[in-house]
């Protein structure tokens, strides 16, 4: 492709490396990360998670 070749292979891999960190993140704190303001209402705690 004449329109990348100014970025090497290093530095594709380097963005696309830090892409999926950035992703990850994203991930743990949409997911996983509960923080103490949300633990005192119950609602949406439980809408998280599948009623089965």
């Amino acid at each position: 492709m004449p329109q990348m070749s100014p970025l090497n292979w290093l530095l594709l891999f380097i963005y696309f490396i830090m892409i999926l960190i950035l992703i990850s993140i994203i991930n743990y704190y949409i997911t996983i990360y509960n923080p103490t303001l949300f633990l005192k209402n119950k609602f949406s705690q439980k809408s998280l998670y599948w009623k089965w």
